[in-house]
């Protein structure tokens, strides 16, 4: 089992606190959820330069917070809170698009926080890693340094598993490398956890990033 289930939704609930949080009644709950769903993909893509790790949305009856954590915080408030203000903007649109009317009492709230160290974020690590490979770099190369890097700033462990077409191969393989300990199944240990397609000139490798954090990251 813990190989196959996604290691931060196997501790949501007890150990992990949801992505989304909020109660609304039934018939509201399809409009929300995809409301969340395109928010979070919105704002996954517009700020990737910034180093965005994770969305979380919290709903109160009259108003929105969203929580982004990014590891360069100063791209995404930009010159005198210009870049949250866009943001803002472009959300309400997002919910006007879903709901087919603008919401005239709702205030929205973006809440920005830092990524403490960027090398034990499994979803900034799994960006650096597919970039190097889009760029046509060795995938050996690239993830032996890659590994070498997250554990100098203090994990446990890391395990990168790569699938598809590697390195250009007319069939497709499934390479894994490992360094330090990564428990599957030990709720208490602190797994962050990545997957992210990379796509390559001969077709798309998948990139898969496990890191065991010490605690109190």
């Amino acid at each position: 089992m813990g190989q196959k289930i996604n290691p931060i939704g196997f501790r949501v609930g007890k150990f992990i606190p949801w992505k989304s949080r909020w109660f609304v009644d039934d018939r509201s709950y399809k409009d929300m959820l995809i409301e969340d769903i395109k928010i979070r993909k919105f704002l996954m893509e517009k700020l990737k330069v910034s180093g965005i790790t994770s969305v979380e949305i919290e709903r109160l009856p009259k108003s929105m917070v969203i929580t982004m954590t990014v590891s360069r915080p100063g791209v995404v408030i930009g010159r005198g809170g210009s870049g949250i203000e866009e943001i803002k903007n472009d959300i309400l649109r997002i919910i006007k698009k879903v709901r087919g009317s603008a919401p005239k009492t709702l205030k929205i709230d973006l809440q920005v926080h830092e990524v403490k160290n960027p090398e034990l974020s499994a979803q900034l690590v799994a960006n650096r890693i597919i970039g190097e490979l889009e760029r046509r770099m060795p995938h050996r190369r690239v993830v032996a340094r890659t590994m070498d890097r997250v554990m100098q700033s203090g994990a446990s462990g890391i395990k990168i598993v790569l699938s598809g077409r590697i390195g250009g191969a007319e069939i497709s393989r499934v390479e894994k490398y490992n360094q330090g300990s990564v428990p599957t199944q030990t709720l208490r240990s602190d797994i962050d956890y990545a997957q992210m397609p990379a796509l390559l000139k001969r077709g798309y490798v998948g990139v898969k990033v496990w890191i065991h954090r010490p605690s109190g990251n």
